[in-house]
Formats: structure tokens, sequence, C-alpha cells
């Protein structure tokens, strides 16, 4: 029987997964494809944008219960069973994960009996943004380092980075995004940053606004299912070894702001960076309403960092509104609504 290939997208929050996904769908080579978006909170941002690549909404399938490495059990198992019952009409699976997702719970699932003799893991590939990585924006590293400085007892690694360390440990392949905007050593100093956390013959490749051959990241044949001891997780190794253990999002939050008034893009992302400089936040994304204009906003932003643009215009009927999500740690929902407002 031949089985199904499946490609995991991982990478943290931010890293440009969805960019890199909606190129492949656009440039997929006549490859009939399907897409399972899992995203941490309630609002679908990212599945919303892939659908508008995809010419069939039937292939193109939202998680937004928590990361999937948590609720394997519940959800990702029956959305592939339900995948695998119209598998004739599908050459290769896609599955971006939440960018809080630990990938190696997601492997030992495809181990499941009912799964294993249809599907395998062509490959892992881990998206790595290399200006986050540079500046230490990625985890909020400055707010977090002053945090350890003013208390011992968090002089450790925090699970945001364990999590990033666990994505590139399970990686076939490693695209790092937003390289155009370094210089070369400090590209350099990254990459190797990168390579050091990587297993052996693990090849890394840049990508400028998520464009990469379907060829490269397609086909890889790694069978990541078959390889799971090869794959460092701190994860698994706190719970063998009999460590208290939680879920390693258990702490981070996320919920949607709406705003309301009279606004421009400009005001939202000046509003945004004050939020990311008094608040330990991970990411803001989200639509803009744009008075005058006929066209959504889409607005993404990593730490002080953000890009906005118009993505299609708004359907007849379909509520214009500026909602954005919120991602981070411990956050002060009720103080960051109101400073966004």
């Amino acid at each position: 029987m031949t089985k199904v290939p499946v490609t995991i997208i991982t990478g943290f929050l931010g890293s440009g997964k969805t960019t890199m996904i909606s190129n492949l769908l656009r440039n997929n080579r006549g490859k009939r494809l399907a897409v399972i978006v899992n995203e941490f909170g309630a609002m679908g941002i990212d599945g919303e944008l892939i659908r508008t690549c995809c010419e069939n909404e039937e292939d193109i399938v939202e998680l937004n219960n928590g990361c999937l490495c948590c609720t394997v059990q519940e959800e990702f198992l029956p959305t592939m069973l339900q995948l695998m019952e119209r598998k004739d009409s599908i050459d290769h699976i896609i599955i971006e994960t939440s960018g809080l997702a630990l990938p190696k719970p997601l492997l030992h699932a495809f181990n499941w009996p009912d799964l294993k003799p249809q599907i395998t893991v062509d490959a892992v590939v881990t998206v790595v943004d290399a200006v986050g990585q540079a500046t230490g924006e990625i985890c909020n590293r400055e707010m977090v380092q002053a945090q350890r400085l003013s208390d011992d007892s968090l002089d450790h690694e925090t699970p945001i980075e364990e999590l990033f360390e666990d994505q590139l440990s399970c990686a076939d392949l490693v695209v790092m995004t937003k390289a155009d905007l370094l210089a070369l050593h400090e590209f350099d100093a990254v990459k190797h940053l990168v390579t050091k956390q990587l297993r052996d013959g693990i090849k890394v490749i840049t990508a400028n606004m998520g464009v990469v051959d379907p060829g490269v990241l397609l086909g890889i044949g790694a069978a990541a299912e078959n390889d799971l001891d090869n794959r460092h997780s701190h994860h698994e190794e706190d719970h063998a070894s009999g460590h208290d253990h939680h879920h390693h999002d258990e702490d981070i939050d996320s919920f949607v702001v709406d705003i309301t008034g009279t606004h421009t893009p400009e005001s939202v992302i000046e509003k945004c960076r004050a939020v990311v400089s008094a608040h330990e936040v991970y990411r803001i994304k989200g639509f803009i309403d744009v008075p005058g204009k006929p066209m959504r906003m889409v607005l993404q932003g990593v730490s002080h960092r953000f890009e906005n643009y118009f993505d299609r215009a708004w359907k007849p009927g379909e509520e214009r509104k500026t909602s954005l999500v919120v991602i981070g740690h411990d956050l002060d929902q009720a103080a960051i609504t109101a400073a966004l407002n």
C-alpha cells in the first residue's frame, strides 16, 4: 500500500511558517496538498490566510483548541483518519503546528496502529526567524534575562528556550527566514548557533519572503516516525526522570482584542509596540479595518517588529472590524486590552 507523505512544519511563533506554506500552495506544481493548521488561540488567522491560497476549502483543516502535541488523542488522530477516508485525492499532507508545539509527540502519533500503515512523515521542517535569533526577540529574551537577574531561582533555561531546542532537534531540514535583513557576519553567527543543535547531516537553507522550491521541501523521505530515538526532547527527559511535568504552554496566554473607535494602521502598531515593551508578549497578529479602504489589512508582529499589508477585499456581509490575537507569558488581559483601545 502506498503511504501518504506528511510534512510537519514547526518553528517558533512568528518565524514565517504560514508565509512559507502559502507560497507552497501557490506553487504546488500540480500536487494535491491538504493542510492542517494548528493555532494557539481561538481566532484562526493562519488558517484564514492559507485558505486564500487554496482552491478547495475541504483541503484546509483548522484546529484551534491548543497545541496539537497536547491534544494528539482528541484532535490530531481523528482529523488524520478523516483525511485518510479521501486519501486517493491527496498527494501530500502539510501540518503547520502552533509556534508553541513540540514536534516529537506528533511523531509518536504516526506510529498509532490505524495510521502507520497509511502515512509516513516525509520530514520535519523547522522554520527559524534569523532576525529574532540575532536580536534575542524570539523569546522576548531581554525581559526574561532581566527577570533572571532579579531572581536567582530563575537561573536556568526557560520552557520557551527548551521548546526551541526541541523543534531544532527534531528537524530533517531547517529553513532560516528573514536572513536578508541581517549582515553576513550576523547571519553566520546565528547559523552557527542553530547548526550546533542539529543532528549530523541536517541541511540549513534560507528563504526570502517564504519562497522555497517545492522540490526542496517535499520528497525528503526521512520516515521520521521510525527515527524517534535520535531526536532529543527536553519534554520527554523531564517526564522520564520523574520531575514535575507541566504542559509546556501552561503559563502561556492567548486572547483576542477587538479595537474600537477611529484608528490607523500606524496608531495600532504604535500601541502594539507599547504593549510589547510593558508585557512579556511573544506575538501579536490579526486584521485591521482601515477606514475608507475596501481591502482587509493583515498585521503580523514579533516582539517590536511589525509588518502590515492588504491581502484581500472584505467580503459582502463580512463584519469589518479590527481584531488582534495577543500571545505571551502571564499576561494582564485587562491592561493590554485597555492599552490597545
